[in-house]
Formats: structure tokens, C-alpha cells, sequence
């Protein structure tokens, strides 16, 4: 992997991160917790299609792959985290 992929890859995984985040809480985690969301959904999201026999290709491929496994990532997250005490009601 070159200077320049890997570049692509941290900004797609900051795009993939960003998108899973406004898709699942609402908002952002800022630059680096998308950074981080992102990049882990590109390795999720890579596995799982390479598991179901798909192929994606190109930039927005790649796009789509991250955020279906940032998403992915994501959703096992919170089955695992504990549910945040409401406030009065």
C-alpha cells in the first residue's frame, strides 16, 4: 500500500464513520472517533462481503463497504454497552 492509498482509505473512513453516525445516533463522533469507526467498518465491512460473495469496486464501492460495516460495527457496539440512565421523568 503506497502513501496515497492509504490517504483514500483514512478519508473514506472518515466519510464511512461520519455517514454511520448521522445514520445510527444522530450526529458525529468528531474527527477521530469517525476516523476510528470508519476504518474498523472498512475491515468489518471487507470481510463480511468477502463472506456473502460480493464484490465492490471503485470509490464509491469502497464508500458503501465501509459504511455497511461501520454500521455493522456500530450495532454490535450497543448490544454490548450498557443502556444510559434517563433522566427525570
Amino acid at each position: 500500500m503506497d502513501f496515497s492509498q492509504i490517504i483514500w482509505f483514512l478519508i473514506i473512513g472518515v466519510v464511512a464513520g461520519w455517514l454511520a453516525g448521522q445514520i445510527f445516533r444522530g450526529g458525529g463522533y468528531g474527527l477521530w472517533g469517525d476516523l476510528a469507526v470508519g476504518v474498523v467498518g472498512a475491515l468489518v465491512g471487507g470481510y463480511v462481503f468477502g463472506l456473502l460473495g460480493i464484490t465492490a469496486y471503485g470509490l464509491i464501492g469502497s464508500l458503501v463497504t465501509s459504511t455497511i460495516g461501520a454500521l455493522l460495527f456500530l450495532w454490535v457496539l450497543r448490544l454490548f454497552s450498557k443502556p444510559r440512565a434517563t433522566a427525570n421523568k
